[in-house]
């Protein structure tokens, strides 16, 4: 399983020698997520997958299309889809096991970026509030950009969380 590959598909594709790759995610369309998801496939192997409403958004293709619910088995394991609108229009996160891909969804601290033309900040918060933070408190995030940190941190430290507490 890749995520969000994105940029630097020789040092992705490295990291991957030795291992079966069934699925290329992206958790968004934008470029710094998605750019290198052809030339690993080419590379490793596998099936590109991302939302149909990012694929139309930024022009993408893709061998499936994702929906909240779906699930990818690969391994042992399964990745949960769970769509998570706002910083993108299809944005997803992923989840495995007690471990949570966030993408630009939600970083350390804080969202990722509000600023750029097609982010729709209320509906970010939304998915934050309503999608993600409500998993258990040890439930380990992988943000697309910085460091891990958990739910529980999240609720408790996050900037935008702490803002809309204090709106009311």
């Amino acid at each position: 399983m890749v995520i969000d590959p994105g940029a630097d598909a020789a040092k992705i594709v490295e990291q991957c020698q030795g291992l079966t790759v069934r699925h290329l995610c992206c958790t968004h369309g934008h470029r710094n997520h998605a750019t290198a998801k052809e030339e690993v496939k080419l590379a490793v192997g596998g099936e590109t997958a991302l939302s149909l409403i990012d694929a139309k958004a930024y022009l993408r293709s893709a061998d499936h299309y994702l929906n909240d619910g779906d699930r990818l088995p690969f391994g042992d394991f399964e990745l949960e889809v769970i769509s998570t609108p706002g910083h993108s229009p299809g944005s997803l996160c992923f989840k495995v096991g007690n471990h949570l891909f966030t993408g630009d969804t939600l970083l350390q601290g804080n969202l990722g970026r509000t600023d750029l033309p097609d982010v729709d900040v209320s509906r970010q918060l939304v998915s934050v509030l309503s999608r993600l933070l409500t998993f258990p408190e040890n439930t380990v995030i992988y943000p697309g950009h910085g460091a891990t940190t958990t739910v529980g941190q999240e609720r408790r430290e996050n900037v935008a969380v702490e803002m809309l507490r204090q709106a009311g």
